[in-house]
């Protein structure tokens, strides 16, 4: 996949020992990445190791206990100016059920101050692309949880952010949804646009990730193209696939799934 990145150009996103707790517990424990301009990142890790704190932080929807990130240059306790700069799409998005389809867009692109022509036009795009027109004018609360998802992903990416980040985005998609999205994520790399992407769903990350990052117990345990990792995991092995390199990092612990 190209990048648009260059030599000595400011990464899209820096973390530099971010930690986060919560009482007690460590949910975070010192991860530092960085990540260059329109590439993708694929964050994997079994349940509980901190993926969604990872996003939260990086959103400016938490706040790290230690540690400090920045997305676009921008200091991620600075929300009021990073909200123009990223998308989010969380694994339970905020949707209005008693809105339709088309209000909701409409509602979002008035808070992004989305001129009304441009928000037509990429309202419509999306709609058509992700199949919702003929449904765009029923209640949200009467979508299945397949096309909530696809309205929410419209959401997340209609104000053309600088960097993408997404919580599980083919979850309850079937395939050709499943496919949409994993093309428009392409795509808006190859625009420029970074994409953090987690998911449990390994395909998608052999399909997209320009690079993986595991993530364990609060910690980054291991980094780099899908193809170094599967040749980290084989070891000599017959096996060589994504699947192994995870369960090599992660001791075997919860497994992410092979398919859709």
């Amino acid at each position: 996949m190209p990048s648009t990145h260059s030599p000595g150009a400011q990464p899209a996103v820096e973390a530099t020992d971010l930690r986060k707790r919560y009482g007690d517990e460590l949910a975070l424990d010192g991860v530092s990445l960085s990540l260059p301009s329109g590439t993708v990142y694929g964050f994997l890790g079994p349940n509980g190791a901190g993926k969604t704190t990872t996003m939260r932080l990086l959103t400016g929807l938490t706040k790290p206990t230690d540690g400090e990130a920045r997305v676009c240059g921008t200091p991620v306790a600075d929300r009021r100016e990073l909200v123009s700069q990223v998308g989010y799409l969380p694994e339970t998005p905020p949707l209005y059920e008693e809105f339709s389809a088309r209000e909701q867009l409409d509602y979002v692109a008035d808070l992004r101050d989305i001129p009304p022509e441009t928000a037509d036009e990429r309202i419509d795009a999306y709609l058509d692309r992700f199949e919702l027109r003929e449904d765009a004018a029923k209640r949200i609360g009467s979508y299945s949880k397949g096309m909530k998802r696809k309205t929410a992903f419209v959401q997340s990416v209609l104000h053309d952010p600088d960097v993408l980040f997404l919580d599980e985005p083919t979850s309850g998609l079937d395939p050709r949804a499943a496919r949409r999205i994993r093309e428009s994520i392409t795509d808006f790399a190859d625009d420029g646009t970074t994409v953090f992407l987690s998911t449990h769903i390994l395909p998608v990350v052999e399909a997209v990730a320009d690079t993986v990052g595991v993530l364990f117990e609060g910690r980054l345990v291991a980094e780099g193209p899908p193809a170094d990792l599967t040749d980290r995991a084989a070891a000599g092995a017959e096996s060589e696939t994504l699947e192994d390199a995870f369960l090599a990092v992660t001791g075997g612990d919860d497994p992410v799934e092979g398919g859709e």
